[in-house]
């Protein structure tokens, strides 16, 4: 009695292995994740240090521990997928995962996440451009999405973009409807460099420490000195007209924090700031990448 007992808990046993195994293996789903998701989630620098390119990154999970659990269709990463934790990954979203694509992801996680037999290629390691080299839009691309879209899209933890600004897509970066964030050719009067610097306040990304690193800084300043190209190497349109605003110390006659700009006899002067004085500028692009001062205040 003892031993059919036996066989059918081992029968038991196998069977409910087997259906664990029913399901898609890390084949499929890394495709996914390579497709949506490893642009932000490879690489030393993973937010949360959850790598998504690997079986073993998803099973090692994040700082905040596991992602996923066998089984489990409330899994950290599904909530996130389906948008009942926030926010909804990918950051750069909307479009968001399919229900099929979410699906797919379920079905494996109540699978047991099988490896497969079948791997996926790793993605070959970014190459950064050295100081000289061409900077392109997708040299600097990752590092928006892992540090800025977070707040910075439609798609924010925070409820809506900041000042309107959107991070997640070349054109939203050069976009200029209210002030323009990237001055191509001119990283001095872009926002963009000066918020992550911490030549303007706050200093960018907004939760840091930590800040941006300096070879990431680099790249970023280097990609809009050679004038914001795209990923074929074509130069942005200089905004003319847009609108600037920098704040910051007097360090010339007309230069705040190292931004020369020109002031003529249009140009509306306001308590005359002294160098080394606090001062704000607000001024419109010219069609050289410079700029002229519309109005300059002490502050």
């Amino acid at each position: 009695m003892r031993a059919v007992l036996a066989l059918m808990v081992m029968a038991g046993a196998a069977g409910t292995q087997a259906m664990a195994q029913d399901g898609p293996d890390f084949a499929a789903v890394g495709a996914l994740f390579a497709d949506r998701c490893v642009m932000c989630h490879s690489g030393d620098d993973a937010p949360l240090g959850l790598r998504l390119d690997s079986h073993a990154g998803v099973m090692a999970g994040s700082e905040n521990g596991p992602v996923v659990i066998a089984g489990n269709a409330g899994s950290p990463l599904l909530q996130r997928l389906r948008g009942e934790a926030e926010p909804q990954m990918p950051l750069d979203g909307p479009p968001f995962l399919s229900d099929d694509e979410i699906r797919l992801v379920s079905d494996w996680v109540a699978a047991g996440m099988p490896e497969g037999a079948a791997t996926v290629a790793p993605l070959p390691a970014r190459v950064r451009p050295a100081p000289g080299e061409d900077v392109l839009w997708p040299d600097v691309e990752p590092i928006f999405l892992k540090t800025c879209v977070k707040c910075h899209s439609d798609n924010s933890k925070v409820g809506g973009p900041p000042e309107g600004l959107r991070l997640d897509t070349l054109a939203h970066v050069l976009a200029s409807d209210e002030r323009v964030a990237v001055v191509p050719g001119n990283p001095e009067m872009s926002e963009i460099w000066r918020r992550i610097t911490g030549l303007a306040d706050p200093r960018m990304p907004f939760d840091g420490p930590p800040w941006v690193p300096e070879e990431d800084i680099r790249l970023i300043r280097d990609w809009i000195a050679q004038g914001a190209r795209d990923a074929d190497g074509v130069a942005a349109a200089v905004p003319v007209g847009a609108r600037v605003r920098l704040r910051g110390v007097l360090t010339g006659e007309n230069e705040i924090d190292g931004a020369g700009f020109i002031v003529d006899g249009g140009t509306r002067v306001d308590d005359p700031p002294r160098i080394g004085d606090e001062a704000e500028m607000r001024g419109e692009v010219q069609a050289d990448g410079s700029v002229r001062a519309t109005r300059l205040r002490d502050r």
